[in-house]
């Protein structure tokens, strides 16, 4: 499959440089900017609203089971934030845990349980990036410590038992086992990408993993058979401009959403196949 940069619609134009996205159940897609804003965004693209600001700059931000709230991981104030998706009222919800204070969190991700991953980049070009979790008891722990070559984003299997985690200077993906108990178990490397800056991971619902990267201007498909292959590479940056994180969203659920840190907008592609539907999506189903 090979997406042309024509088909890519441009979604959302007036947001300030954004590095996240995410699909709400009720078609709404949120995002986040450079200095602080996270904006909400109609289904449409065409009403888009400052509901908060931090003060910082937006890395990745996740929706809770029930999107009661929205997990913000902000890098210049190194943590990451409660967003109340009624009120927008914002309270600090993490620092750190085990001693360790967060460096660069860059990507939450919630399981089906309310359990919180949060990928720590760690230092710039310094291989120790970590995962920390956060979970609904108020525990919270240095989850694996890597240590990776600048942790990004992450995903979720279908069944729960292998988070998918972006190290964009391996570059490449690495998957981590989940054990029976909730701890990490065994380690490996998933696909290298040689003179790439692989930075977002989303699956569909056959469990193909989708690669976003900031360099070049493309989006990669890692198909179950082994396969891959570059399904757009927009060398204008026009339309796909340092593509960072992705979401699954819109229409049937088939549309593939970008967040373009280069540019002031966000992409959106039909990809043609149904996104593996995240738990603040399963439990509206």
């Amino acid at each position: 499959m090979q997406i042309a940069v024509e088909d890519i619609e441009i979604f959302a134009d007036g947001v300030d440089h954004a590095e996240c996205v995410a699909a709400h159940p009720d078609g709404t897609i949120w995002a986040g900017g450079e200095a602080g804003q996270i904006y909400k965004i109609s289904a449409d693209g065409k009403d888009i609203k400052e509901v908060a600001n931090t003060g910082g700059f937006i890395l990745g931000i996740a929706f809770s089971p029930d999107c009661s709230w929205l997990a913000v991981c902000d890098l210049k104030n190194k943590c990451v934030w409660k967003l109340d998706t009624v009120s927008y009222s914002l309270e600090k919800f993490a620092t750190g845990a085990d001693g360790a204070s967060l460096s660069i969190p860059n990507y939450a991700v919630f399981d089906s349980a309310g359990k919180l991953y949060v990928s720590d980049s760690g230092a710039f070009r310094q291989v120790n990036g970590k995962i920390f979790c956060f979970d609904t008891d108020g525990s919270e722990r240095i989850w694996h410590n890597g240590p990776f070559n600048f942790a990004n984003g992450m995903c979720l299997s279908k069944d729960e038992k292998l988070l998918y985690l972006v190290c964009t200077w391996l570059p490449g993906v690495e998957k981590i086992e989940i054990n029976d108990d909730g701890t990490a178990g065994k380690r490996a490397v998933v696909v290298t990408m040689p003179e790439t800056c692989p930075d977002g991971v989303a699956l569909d619902e056959e469990e193909n993993l989708y690669i976003s990267c900031y360099a070049p201007n493309a989006i990669y498909k890692l198909a179950t058979d082994g396969s891959f292959e570059q399904l757009v590479n927009d060398w204008e940056a026009h339309t796909l401009s340092n593509p960072t994180n992705i979401a699954f969203g819109g229409k049937d659920f088939k549309q593939l959403y970008a967040a373009n840190l280069g540019r002031w907008h966000l992409s959106r592609v039909d990809i043609g196949k149904k996104g593996l539907p995240l738990v603040c999506h399963k439990s509206k189903q």
